[in-house]
């Protein structure tokens, strides 16, 4: 059974955080998914090294393990050839502490077609058990099968309203039934979706992370939105209604006489609804901009002059 170097396959270094191990086999998997490559053998293969890198570099215990691994299989690569190598690591290493039950290193059958661990991954992490059949022969023990991971994107009033959308993953179409309120890299799990279990055991997991594409109108802070409402420099001296288009249909709102340029004004509940709390809601905060009026009549002009001589600057 060779070593596998899963750091090599997710193209990070042996000192890389948590975050940036994420984000190499998010890349990664996204050049290599199935659905991206149909029919393609080779990027099938690199997908399941990849996702078998990622759960075993994602999982700090099992992390852990691996690297311990990987400094005795270095030494024991290094020893001279009649120092215990032959066909089985030796050379005084203990290395069935590595393998489910003790019972040698990786010995014993192959997973059958389709799974999605290898047998190196088997040995550390216990899918094949010790030596890799029973003792009354019953195969290789269950195991659970790999969690998938997607990513959805959602304008952000597709994540104000929620509802029924579609996604393909593997081939696969699942209809969801988004909740309102979503945030932008929320993650949910959607239990026996993922990779097919190991001889009766359960599937895995699909993992979809949310993506909300920025809207040019809110900017969203948690549960709570602001936005820009150009009002006319009349309206802002002399008062008057104006109407606010929000997520949830037009609102009327009363200015003041006298409303200076960037006025914040507060709506509560018309922000984002707040996720599994139906009938619980932000709040909307208006930044009030005033616009100038542009090309002036003459008339205008002059009536602007008598205004400004009526009011001398200091």
């Amino acid at each position: 059974m060779d070593y596998k170097d899963y750091y090599k396959a997710l193209g990070v270094e042996k000192t890389a955080t948590a975050e940036q191990i994420k984000k190499a086999y998010r890349k990664l998997a996204r050049q290599h998914h199935p659905d991206v490559n149909p029919n393609d053998k080779s990027a099938e293969q690199k997908f399941k090294d990849i996702n078998e890198a990622h759960e075993v570099l994602s999982d700090p215990e099992k992390r852990k393990k691996y690297d311990q691994f990987g400094a005795d299989w270095q030494r024991y690569q290094q020893q001279p050839s009649g120092a215990g190598r032959g066909g089985q690591p030796g050379g005084g290493f203990d290395w069935s502490q590595y393998t489910q039950g003790g019972g040698g290193f990786g010995q014993g059958g192959q997973f059958g077609e389709g799974e999605d661990f290898s047998d190196f991954f088997s040995s550390l992490f216990g899918g094949m058990g010790g030596g890799g059949r029973r003792a009354g022969g019953g195969g290789t023990r269950p195991g659970a099968g790999a969690d998938y991971q997607a990513e959805l994107e959602l304008s952000l009033e597709e994540a104000y309203h929620g509802g029924p959308r579609t996604i393909t993953v593997n081939g696969k179409n699942l209809r969801l039934n988004i909740q309102p309120g979503v945030a932008d890299g929320q993650t949910i799990r959607l239990r026996d979706q993922g990779g097919p279990g190991r001889n009766g055991g359960p599937n895995g997991s699909l993992l979809i992370t949310f993506r909300i594409t920025p809207d040019a109108r809110y900017v969203r802070t948690g549960d709570d939105l602001t936005q820009d409402v150009p009002v006319s420099i009349y309206k802002a001296l002399l008062g008057g209604e104006q109407t606010v288009e929000t997520l949830s249909g037009p609102v009327k709102i009363k200015l003041k006489p006298e409303t200076q340029n960037g006025t914040r004004l507060r709506l509560r509940g018309k922000g984002f609804p707040v996720y599994k709390h139906p009938g619980q809601f932000g709040d909307l905060y208006l930044r009030l901009t005033l616009t100038l009026p542009q090309h002036l009549t003459p008339q205008e002009k002059e009536l602007i002059q008598q205004l400004a001589a009526l009011r001398p600057e200091d």
